[in-house]
């Protein structure tokens, strides 16, 4: 039992011994409101004769029936039925953001070139700090959100680049870079139905950009290859020679783990691809990439393209 508890429950037992004094209690009922006082105390372990309890517990001069009128008052102030707290406010439709001015439009723009190069010197999150502070200046302007899709993509963060994406076509929906930027995003978290989407939508705006049709065909290509449903996926059979042309695949990766120059394999800031190649899972994956085909959809992805 808490003290708080017990605080409370001597309040009442007070409350009640002085409506029995005063005469607020009928005298027929003085008798039952007595012993209901005696087991409210024995139940919670109070009593009011113990002068060391009741010291500690005691609320006076406060009693309940001011502690109560306190209540009231203030729920009157508050108004009635709202409860002791006001009924919040509806919330209120953000504005939109204000048009900045030239001056401003200026000193957006060269945090945009900061970024610009810091994502030259692959410093990705100073890029992201500078677009971010060029979005807060100028906030209507579709560039500083694609230029940021950018630099989340290039760190890999594909999620928070679909939503930079997303927010440059909403700036600007006649932005065509934004859609290369959405299908990018996309086919690199293998979303390739959303990526083909994305790269139509800016196809529709400018029918000749070759980014755009090189993007629709690669993320056709690999819808097109995505067993269905109800087909299984086809799986390289185990054998003690490996699937055909897996072998000279494992070799050509195990060889490349030597590049890392003096430092031996992983040196100079070389991945370990020897290390990576003897694992299991990496050997299946590269046996099952050479059966199906897969080495080549991995070359078609503008990720890896973009790195080669």
């Amino acid at each position: 039992m808490s003290e708080k508890q017990q605080r409370l429950v001597l309040s009442i037992i007070d409350f009640l011994n002085q409506s029995i004094e005063d005469g607020t209690v009928k005298q027929d009922d003085k008798e039952s409101l007595e012993v209901a006082v005696q087991c409210i105390g024995e139940a919670f372990g109070v009593d009011p004769s113990n002068q060391e309890q009741v010291g500690r517990l005691s609320v006076k001069p406060a009693t309940l029936p001011t502690i109560f009128d306190v209540f009231l008052k203030t729920k009157d102030k508050l108004g009635s039925g709202s409860g002791l707290h006001p009924s919040p406010a509806p919330p209120t439709p953000a504005s939109p953001p204000k048009r900045p001015s030239a001056e401003e439009k200026a000193k957006a723009d060269k945090f945009k070139q900061e970024g610009n190069a810091q994502m030259s010197a692959k410093q990705y999150d100073k890029a992201i700090e500078a677009y971010t502070q060029a979005i807060e200046i100028d906030a209507l302007n579709p560039v500083y959100y694609s230029n940021r899709a950018a630099a989340y993509s290039s760190k890999g963060d594909h999620l928070s680049a679909i939503d930079d994406a997303e927010r440059a076509i909403e700036v600007d929906p006649s932005f065509v870079k934004a859609y290369h930027r959405l299908g990018h995003a996309q086919y690199s978290i293998s979303d390739y139905k959303a990526a083909a989407a994305a790269f139509r939508r800016g196809l529709e705006l400018d029918p000749t950009n070759s980014g755009l049709k090189s993007g629709l065909q690669n993320a056709e290509a690999r819808i097109d290859a995505e067993p269905s449903e109800s087909s299984p996926v086809p799986r390289s059979p185990p054998a003690a020679g490996g699937a055909p042309g897996a072998g000279g695949l494992a070799d050509m990766m195990r060889n490349l783990g030597g590049l890392g120059g003096p430092g031996g394999p992983g040196g100079g800031g070389m991945p370990d691809i020897a290390s990576l190649m003897n694992n299991p899972q990496m050997m299946q994956m590269a046996q099952q990439m050479m059966a199906n085909g897969g080495l080549e959809g991995l070359m078609n992805n503008p990720a890896v393209a973009n790195m080669v």
